[in-house]
Parts: C-alpha cells; sequence; structure tokens
C-alpha cells in the first residue's frame, strides 16, 4: 500500500519523536499560554537533569562506568570511551591488553560497586542523537531501589526485576 508524501512525514516525525518529548513540549506550550514564557521555560524538559544520557527522559542514573554519567558501551556490554567510543578498561584506561581489567558494566560493575545481586540487560529503546541511533538499555536486578535512591521501577525488564541503572550505545545507522 502506497502512502501519501503527508503521511509518510508523520510517521518519519513520529519515529523520530520521543512520546514524553512529544507530551513534554505540549504541556510547556499550554503552560506558556496560562502562565508566560518565565513558567514555560523553568519546566522545559530539555533542561532536566535526568538528561543524562541524549535520548533518555527518565529519572534513572547511569550505570557505574569509568566515565560516569556517560556510561556508553560496545555490542557486548563493555565499556567504551563515551566520546571517541573506542575500549577502556575498568579504569577508564584505553584497552590495548588483555591483562588489563574488562568487565561488562551491568553485569560485573553493578554487582562489585552496589552489591545488587545478578544484574542483567533487559530490553531497551532507540532514539535519535546527533543524527544516529542511539539505544538505551536498562540494567536490571532483584531490587527495590534505583541507583540514585528513587524507588525501582519495572522498565524493560522481566522475571520479576526491576531497573537499577541506564546504559546506551551507539549505532552507525544514520536517523
Amino acid at each position: 500500500m502506497l502512502e501519501t508524501a503527508a503521511e509518510r512525514l508523520s510517521v518519519d516525525l513520529a519515529e523520530r519523536t520521543p512520546r514524553r518529548s512529544f507530551l513534554g513540549r505540549l504541556g510547556t506550550g499550554v503552560v506558556a499560554l496560562a502562565g508566560g514564557s518565565f513558567v514555560a521555560a523553568a519546566i522545559d524538559p530539555d533542561l532536566a537533569e535526568a538528561h543524562h544520557i541524549c535520548g533518555h527522559t527518565g529519572s534513572t542514573g547511569s550505570c557505574p562506568h569509568p566515565f560516569s554519567p556517560r556510561s556508553r558501551i560496545d555490542s557486548d556490554g563493555y565499556p567504551l570511551h563515551p566520546r571517541y567510543g573506542y575500549k577502556v578498561d575498568d579504569n577508564g584506561r584505553r584497552y590495548v591488553s588483555q591483562s588489563q581489567p574488562r568487565h561488562k558494566v551491568c553485569e560485573y560493575m553493578v554487582r562489585r560497586r552496589y552489591g545488587v545481586s545478578y544484574p542483567r540487560y533487559g530490553g531497551g529503546w532507540s532514539r535519535c542523537c546527533y543524527g544516529r541511533v542511539r539505544r538505551i538499555y536498562d540494567c536490571c536486578a532483584r531490587v527495590r531501589y534505583r541507583i540514585n535512591g528513587d524507588r525501582a521501577v519495572t522498565g524493560y525488564c522481566s522475571s520479576g526485576r526491576k531497573v537499577f541503572c541506564i546504559v546506551y550505545r551507539r549505532t552507525s545507522t544514520r536517523c
């Protein structure tokens, strides 16, 4: 079935725009009408502290990482330099030798630093960040509270686990 140009444009916009971001901007617009631009600027969703990772609109903090709060990982869950994308060890040094300590961020570093039992990657979601698709993953465990002290939420976790912290992976896919 062929789509019209307007339909394709609408679908493209919907795929690129997070629902929370849209609702946040809509709410900001309503407040601006009622209370003026000063109040609207004060609640701008793009200025919230939770935006420590592009594409993340919640309040869950990043998993422990040598460059926290920018907890970038590779496709296997190992830490990468947040800006340049090269492999790093557990201490943030460039990973060049198997003698360097390098562990998966969710499964190992969360357990080691916080004593969380059996953390595992749960599901995730994609967002467009700086022209590339970014995958954001929940690190899930059987916990009552998240890394930032708030009550844990289910997020994309399964098997009775809840979100403890989050990580992200940059892809080469353009958006």
